[in-house]
């Protein structure tokens, strides 16, 4: 019985630790995801200036080689440019993402689609620059977020499994 009990001790404490570094997780994700937007961003700025594609064979392409959260973002948007505006596509599509961004995250993101599709190169690009330089900003606090919150998460996950340990022991 006394094994039993212990047993039990040592999975509260490993549960509450994996919830730490779970929720931990998620700061290191954002910022990996805030990356992975400017990064898509840049290709999406060269297919524009360079190729002259349409913009669901863009964000088609892109889909295919960024991240599964960011991917989706495009892909949702390029399925539905074929019933909608590529402005209100593209607004659904970052709503209706699961990714680990924040609300200022998603309407910064959002400040993309004020121009996409209506206008010409020049003015796409432009929307495209001003869409990167709200991003750096995004990034930055990501990075400093997670500095500030992926040790805490981790460690207080650990201190409140050793603590429930204790007051069960």
């Amino acid at each position: 019985m006394q094994i039993f009990k212990y047993f039990m001790l040592f999975l509260v404490l490993i549960a509450c630790s994996l919830l730490g570094k779970l929720l931990s997780k998620r700061y290191l994700d954002r910022l990996k995801e805030l990356e992975d937007i400017k990064n898509s961003l840049n290709v999406f700025k060269s297919k524009i200036k360079f190729t002259y594609e349409p913009l669901p064979e863009i964000f088609d392409e892109i889909s295919k080689n960024t991240s599964k959260n960011i991917g989706q973002i495009f892909k949702m948007a390029k399925e539905k440019m074929k019933d909608t505006s590529a402005k209100i596509a593209w607004e659904e599509a970052v709503d209706k993402s699961s990714s680990n961004m924040t609300k200022d995250d998603r309407y910064v993101l959002k400040t993309l689609s004020k121009l996409l599709g209506q206008t010409d190169i020049e003015g796409q690009l432009s929307q495209i620059e001003i869409t990167q330089k709200f991003l750096d900003t995004q990034i930055k606090d990501a990075i400093e977020q997670k500095q500030k919150n992926e040790k805490l998460y981790s460690k207080l996950g650990t201190t409140i499994g050793l603590a429930i340990v204790i007051i069960l022991y």
